[in-house]
């Protein structure tokens, strides 16, 4: 009875312990990984939330740049820090696009990261050149259908948001139009300004600049519902009468197996800064919409979307480059 007495006494003082610890995170410095290059829209929010997480923690937050491999250089590192909560990651739905179509990536979305919280929304655009002649989604279909395999579009590269979504509504529509892909987004926007591809799916802050010059016509939003900065452009699933989610989330990652005391408590404090009107508004200069919501959400979204982009893929016979 003794034994188990002083066994208990010592489990409780490490319980006691490790509440302590759990309780006073964050203690030191947090990093939060951007898989990007500096100045890219995730590597902008990443520093929003940071500066405002590092203000109500007092302590500093560092975002510190891995990119390469399409997210993968960035991920795999996260992946195999210490599941702390003082190594952090911040990147786009680019995780599980990558991971469908590169299976032999070195990270693994599901078991390898802590669905931690939802972070934005960037909604994508349909555009087309002028020069093509098309004004709706009805035009450039029936187009696509009177000249199979004409009508290219072009994209950063295989496996971006831009490529995969045309696909998906490629897929969804039975159209037969031809892929160009180029090395950087800049790129192909500029072919798509100069008439050299036809159409693209473009984020919506980018597209429009080029839409109110008139250098490029905007045929839908490219999610299920209307954008709040075109509300008087139909939405993908109303102009062509499909159910296609082509928008582009962000969320934030810890290592797997971080303590659900930890997750909570950045739930919470990231889910605080969002609602905040200054960091609304930086969102909202990116064309973004920050969402919020519970870690679970998330792990739900990472795990849908990973399976959709693989059926998608391999339906295309997408190959990498």
């Amino acid at each position: 009875m003794k034994k188990m007495t002083v066994l208990s006494a010592l489990l409780m003082g490490i319980a006691g312990m490790t509440g302590a610890a759990l309780a006073a995170y964050p203690d030191k410095p947090v990093r939060v990984v951007v898989p990007y290059d500096p100045g890219t829209g995730p590597d902008i929010l990443a520093r929003a939330l940071g500066q405002q997480l590092g203000a109500k923690w007092d302590v500093a937050v560092v975002v510190e740049n891995r990119p390469g491999a399409s997210t993968g250089i960035g991920t795999a590192y996260v992946q195999n820090a210490a599941a702390d909560g003082y190594t952090l990651m911040l990147v786009a739905n680019t995780l599980v696009l990558n991971k469908s179509l590169r299976p032999q990536a070195q990270y693994d979305p599901i078991n390898g990261l802590d669905a931690v919280v939802p972070v934005a929304i960037g909604q994508l655009t349909l555009v087309a050149h002028p020069s093509l002649g098309v004004k709706t989604v009805g035009e450039l279909l029936k187009l696509a259908k009177e000249k199979p395999g004409q009508v290219d579009y072009g994209s950063p590269g295989n496996g971006t948001p831009h490529h995969l979504t045309f696909e998906l509504f490629k897929q969804a529509t039975k159209a037969d139009m031809t892929h160009v892909p180029f090395s950087t987004t800049g790129g192909a926007v500029q072919a798509l300004l100069g008439g050299h591809v036809k159409t693209m799916f473009l984020p919506i802050h980018v597209a429009m600049p080029h839409v109110e010059s008139q250098k490029l016509t905007i045929l839908s939003s490219g999610g299920t519902q209307r954008a709040r900065a075109t509300p008087k452009v139909p939405s993908l699933t109303e102009a062509a009468g499909i159910e296609l989610d082509g928008d582009i989330w962000y969320g934030l990652y810890a290592p797997k197996g971080t303590p659900a005391a930890i997750v909570n408590t950045l739930n919470a404090d990231v889910n605080a800064v969002l609602s905040m009107d200054n960091v609304k508004q930086t969102f909202e200069r990116q064309g973004l919409m920050p969402t919020g919501g519970e870690a679970k959400a998330l792990a739900d979204l990472t795990r849908d979307d990973l399976k959709k982009w693989t059926d998608v893929v391999k339906a295309a016979g997408i190959q990498e480059d």
